[in-house]
């Protein structure tokens, strides 16, 4: 079974991983990439909300509800404990070309840093771990650097890096 690649997109609140993301993810989109995306929220979330058929289903006690509509899918499932992002890919990701995460900065998969020097002037990341800065201050690692704006830059690295070679292997 060949899964898609992941890379996390990583850095400390307030720098702007999720603006970053949304130029990234149209960029990809542009270039006819299948993207999916898994934002990790280590304070818990609740998507559903109180009254709705959905979430009544729940409080009955259903263990997974689904809400199914011609134009979307979600899956709400109780978890006694938190699903791994490798569990997550194989469970659910398996149709897309890449998977880029919001978080898991302690995971082990490769990441982009997002950093700005207004925020910190220190990475989160150690630079084994990256495979990109993107940022408005430059640091002293050996690992491609881009400005805050240059998603297509951003896009081209990770589709000669684990793209073409994943599109090479499945032809």
């Amino acid at each position: 079974m060949n899964l898609p690649p992941v890379i996390s997109v990583v850095g400390k609140s307030g720098v702007g991983k999720t603006v970053f993301l949304e130029k990234l993810i149209a960029e990809l989109k542009g270039r006819g990439i299948n993207v999916a995306t898994v934002k990790h929220d280590i304070h818990g979330f609740d998507i559903d909300r109180p009254g709705k058929d959905s979430w009544r289903h729940a409080q009955a006690g259903s263990d997974t509800v689904v809400i199914s509509s011609p134009h979307k899918l979600a899956v709400i499932k109780r978890l006694d404990e938190e699903m791994t992002l490798d569990h997550i890919v194989e469970s659910y990701l398996q149709d897309v070309d890449l998977v880029v995460t919001e978080g898991y900065k302690s995971g082990a998969k490769l990441k982009i840093e997002v950093s700005r020097s207004e925020r910190s002037r220190e990475m989160i990341s150690s630079p084994r771990e990256l495979i990109a800065v993107v940022s408005d201050q430059r640091f002293e690692i050996s690992v491609p650097q881009f400005e805050l704006d240059n998603a297509a830059a951003v896009a081209d690295l990770i589709e000669e890096r684990f793209l073409r070679a994943s599109r090479r292997s499945n032809s």
